[in-house]
């Protein structure tokens, strides 16, 4: 195992030495004491949109996928998340790049949905095929949608995904409604002068239906280093005004995402704000990546040092106490916390490599 392809950057046996195998049940746990019950898999690299904070030159422009191996199998997936689900976790995100680009995206989420202990699963999108996609999704056991919708004006919408499909993104929102899902929640990466203004229409979207609008920080990576600079806001005036309108705090589950949620008495949704520049942002971190070739990414803004395949350890079901072993024992390398005040960005070069 210490020499398998993609740990030269780990030193495994010094890692193990002393370390006993870890048995079912245990849970998972890093060195600071914070518990992972939550796993985003990534399922894809490829999107369709031309984001400006993620892609703005289009998935094809990119080099990073070109070399990859091939995408996870289904049922390789399947082995990866038994795994997971017998060290405790519950919660399963689908992300990408764009999943839904994904042929057997459907087989995929059933897969998923089909080991014992997945009690939530739920899919990231940008919507472009929610509105033939939502009904059989659901059928599949797709619990929770994230779907990104960065303006409610298709000039605004253009400028920000490079694509002109605000009505048929807002016609999968409504599918999703009508399919039955009890979680839905608005993506909005918040800049300024492309669609801060628009912020008083979001919470009369989240007034009138069950949505939950997140407003997310625009973070910093080595393709979007320019709009960074230009359009980067902090979201504490906007929780300023949330508690001026009389929003207040909701507790947060142990298997929520990273959003600080608020409600108000007067409103049917919610309204989200995900601040990864705020002071103790990382302190309750509860998720672990995986890459949509098998890499185990410790967090999000990584080095190579904090990422390392498991593929080879997820080709049969009979190879899971290896797994579990292999898990655990990275899990000793997970940071504190992120870089990104300092100006570490890890060695991602955009959202789409591992999913935001």
């Amino acid at each position: 195992m210490p020499g398998s392809k993609g740990w030269k950057h780990v030193d495994l046996p010094r890692l193990e030495r002393g370390y006993q195998l870890v048995t079912t049940g245990l849970g998972l746990a890093d060195t600071f004491g914070r518990k992972f019950k939550y796993l985003r898999l990534s399922v894809t690299e490829v999107c369709n949109f031309r984001c400006v904070y993620c892609l703005p030159d289009g998935f094809a422009a990119q080099t990073c996928g070109s070399a990859a191996p091939g995408l996870l199998r289904s049922n390789e997936i399947q082995n990866l998340v038994e795994g997971f689900a017998r060290l405790g976790v519950t919660k399963v995100r689908l992300t990408g790049g764009e999943p839904t680009v994904r042929a057997d995206i459907l087989e995929v989420a059933k897969a998923v949905k089909s080991v014992t202990g997945i009690n939530t699963l739920a899919l990231t999108t940008n919507g472009y095929r929610l509105k033939t996609l939502a009904g059989p999704l659901k059928d599949a056991g797709v619990d929770q949608l994230n779907i990104s919708v960065d303006s409610l004006t298709r000039q605004g919408f253009h400028s920000i995904t490079g694509m002109d499909r605000l009505d048929e993104v807002l016609a999968g929102v409504r599918a999703a409604q009508s399919a039955g899902f009890e979680s839905i929640k608005i993506n909005v990466v918040l800049m300024k002068d492309r669609n801060d203004q628009e912020i008083g229409d979001y919470l009369r979207w989240a007034k009138s239906e069950k949505l939950s609008i997140r407003f997310i920080e625009l973070m910093q990576t080595h393709s979007a280093a320019g709009i960074f600079e230009e359009a980067r806001l902090s979201l504490e005036p906007l929780r300023l005004r949330l508690v001026d309108l009389g929003f207040k705090p909701k507790t947060k589950a142990l298997t929520e995402g990273p959003a600080q949620e608020y409600v108000h008495p007067e409103y049917v949704g919610s309204v989200g704000l995900i601040s990864p520049y705020q002071q103790g942002f990382c302190d309750g971190c509860n998720r672990l990546r995986v890459s949509s070739t098998g890499a185990l990414r410790l967090c999000l803004f990584g080095d190579e040092t904090q990422s390392a395949s498991l593929r080879d350890l997820i080709q049969s079901p009979s190879q899971q106490s290896e797994l579990l072993h292999r898990v655990n024992t990275l899990l000793k390398l997970k940071p504190e916390a992120h870089g990104l005040h300092q100006g570490r960005l890890g060695n991602i070069q955009n959202l789409s490599q591992i999913g935001g």
